[in-house]
C-alpha cells in the first residue's frame, strides 16, 4: 500500500484527477491491479493499492519495486509511505 500527499489538491475532484491519472498511467504499464483502498475522502491524502501476480516471489518484488519507483516519478503527488504484504 502506498500513501501518497497532495498538496495542491483543495478538493476531492482534485485529488480524484491525480487519482485517476496515476493510476490508469500504472495499469497500462505494468498490466497490474491498483486501486485506491483509503482514504477516499481525505482530500490531500492517496492511498494506493498494488497486486502483482508471479510464480516467483523474486519476480513480484521486482515488479513491486518497479511499480512503486514510476508511480513515485510519474506523479506530483508526494510519497508518504510504502508498505508492503
Amino acid at each position: 500500500m502506498l500513501t501518497f500527499y497532495i498538496p495542491y489538491a483543495f478538493s476531492l475532484k482534485d485529488k480524484r484527477q491525480v487519482a485517476k491519472s496515476l493510476i490508469e498511467k500504472t495499469r497500462r504499464r505494468y498490466n497490474a491491479s491498483v486501486a485506491e483502498v483509503a482514504t477516499q475522502d481525505v482530500i490531500k491524502t492517496l492511498t494506493v493499492g498494488i497486486a502483482v501476480v508471479s510464480g516467483e516471489a523474486a519476480h513480484a518484488k521486482n515488479a513491486l519495486d518497479e511499480i512503486i519507483r514510476f508511480m513515485e516519478d510519474n506523479t506530483y503527488a508526494e510519497l508518504q509511505s510504502v508498505e508492503v504484504e
